[in-house]
């Protein structure tokens, strides 16, 4: 190479170091270590020149001896690990581990919330907020999807399972003949309770004939499909207020509607004399009956129903102080017959005014005067015999209030906000288990019902599809104006607001009961809540 163009190579250099230099001036970006890499490479020409770099240097001029002192003062900034090309910027980038070739219990990944996403809409899964954890729950929902599409059931989300499940055209939950498991278990519960199952003994997790027979009777009754399988459509019905039963029910005249009247009777649910005709209030008796056992409340006489009710564990009816339902309408409505009641004090809740009127009563009728309406009570109203108020006793025209927001003459429900939401943080951590009500396991609508029972809220155990309108409380339409106490409904979900955005649920995603944020799964999902106090 000449001396002309060793010159030209190295004023390049220096034009190139300069502009470097002005841009870390101006930008303070990497400047040492594009330096340095230009510095290299012009140390690397010069050597490949066949010259040394003395020579070089010797045979340049001033400004050409300037340059090489800028480019020997240029700082070579070393590799950091990991390739990390820019040392100078401080930058970590944090990328997630690709997802597992088998997603399995234990497994954390966030695939996971589509996988169980796509197993609530398949109708394997309760519906819930999804998370990225694979726990028991979403394992024994996988292995029903692969029963239902013929692979084996080990619970793994592998290369045979996730194309299927994933799949457009994925199958939908449905039980059929052959299937054996705790969810035909739970169908046959239900189908017996319902009276399409003739026998207890016929629960036996197996989806034999009988039982296709009982789905497609069933199915006849309630004019579904008929195809002996129980598909989301049936399934939804079971625990709907719409289902029809097959067994004793509203309009029905029997002996055996007469001997069940007789034990709700004497038990305190029926305030009416005992007919044989299953009327409105045998068929009230019979609701409230089920809520107060933690029996499925339908208002039918199914096989379940009917052997707590003559069975010695039946717990005895008892109005009192907060109660707020029918019966109370109907105790409230025979006081005032009786004259110890206003009849505008006839609101269904069973408050102050309530109260007193009823130990009036009784002290008056030779009852303990405990302000308790039970069996003896009702018994002794629905007699000709009974003695009215005194002189003495007056009436009150003053409203009695409807407690929908858990104030009375006492001036709240047992408890308060704080003490429902203590109680319910309580069970934190609690398997989640469908269909179960506390008090060590609960379902999302159980857990609810298992709250407002220690708060000694009257409320019978309803779905998150009852929770649509239980038609007691105060409605809260509007997302934004939860607050803390309020039960609120989503689609296919139900849980407790606990204050601060936060909410206290049974999660079946997460399998357990849980206090999280609600998050904008909650707010796209909103139906409605319930304010209880």
């Amino acid at each position: 190479m000449s001396k002309k163009k060793d010159n030209e190579f190295l004023r390049g250099v220096k034009d190139r170091v300069e502009t470097i230099q002005d841009m870390d001036k101006h930008k303070k970006i990497m400047a040492g270590g594009v330096i340095g890499v230009v510095a290299i490479a012009a140390i690397i020409a010069v050597s490949l020149s066949g010259k040394s770099a003395r020579n070089i240097a010797s045979s340049t001029s001033a400004s050409d001896s300037t340059t090489e002192t800028q480019v020997a003062a240029a700082k070579v900034m070393p590799m950091e690990k990991a390739g990390n090309e820019f040392p100078s910027l401080d930058i970590t980038v944090e990328t997630e581990e690709p997802r597992p070739e088998l997603l399995e219990e234990g497994v954390q990944h966030s695939y996971i919330a589509r996988v169980q996403s796509r197993l609530m809409e398949l109708g394997f899964m309760d519906n819930d907020e999804p998370t990225n954890y694979f726990g028991e729950v979403t394992k024994a929902a996988v292995m029903i999807f692969q029963r239902q599409n013929g692979l084996a059931q080990d619970g793994i989300i592998g290369p045979s399972t996730l194309p299927l499940l994933m799949d457009a055209n994925a199958k939908h939950y449905a039980a059929k003949l052959g299937d054996v498991g705790e969810d035909v278990k739970r169908i046959q519960n239900r189908l017996y309770e319902l009276g399409y199952l003739a026998s207890a003994d016929m629960i036996t997790g197996t989806y034999d004939e009988r039982t296709q027979e009982a789905a497609l009777k069933l199915q006849q009754i309630n004019q579904l499909s008929e195809d002996g399988k129980v598909g989301s459509e049936t399934m939804n019905l079971l625990y709907s207020d719409e289902i029809k039963a097959n067994t004793l029910s509203l309009g029905e005249h029997s002996e055996a509607v007469q001997a069940i009247q007789n034990r709700l009777f004497q038990l305190g649910y029926l305030t009416s004399s005992p007919d044989g005709t299953y009327g409105n209030d045998t068929e009230l008796a019979v609701r409230t009956f089920q809520s107060k056992n933690d029996l499925v409340v339908d208002g039918y006489l199914g096989p379940s129903t009917r052997a707590v009710i003559l069975s010695k564990e039946a717990k005895a009816n008892g109005l009192v102080l907060g109660d707020q339902n029918e019966q109370v309408s109907r105790l409230q409505a025979l006081l005032a017959k009786a004259g110890y009641l206003n009849e505008a004090n006839a609101t269904g809740y069973f408050g102050e005014i309530t109260e007193s009127a009823l130990k009036r009563f009784q002290s008056n009728n030779g009852l303990e005067a405990d302000g308790r309406a039970g069996a003896q009570t009702f018994a002794k109203l629905n007699t000709d015999g009974i003695k009215g108020p005194s002189r003495d006793d007056k009436k009150t025209g003053k409203p009695e209030k409807n407690g929908k927001n858990g104030k009375s003459g006492s001036g709240s429900y047992s408890g308060s906000v704080g003490n429902m939401i203590s109680i319910a943080s309580s069970k934190i951590g609690s398997p989640y288990v469908w269909g179960a009500k506390g008090s060590n396991s609960f379902d999302c609508s159980g857990f609810v019902y298992w709250v407002l029972k220690q708060m000694g809220v009257g409320q019978s155990y309803i779905t998150s599809s009852g929770w649509r309108n239980p038609g007691r409380y105060t409605r809260i339409s509007s997302f934004s104006d939860i607050q803390a106490g309020d039960i609120v409904v989503v689609s296919g979900h139900v849980g407790i607001a606990a204050g601060g955005g936060e909410i206290i649920d049974a999660s079946s995603s997460r399998g357990r009961v849980k206090r999280s944020g609600m998050s904008s799964w909650w707010r796209n999902n909103f139906i409605v809540a319930w304010r209880i106090f």
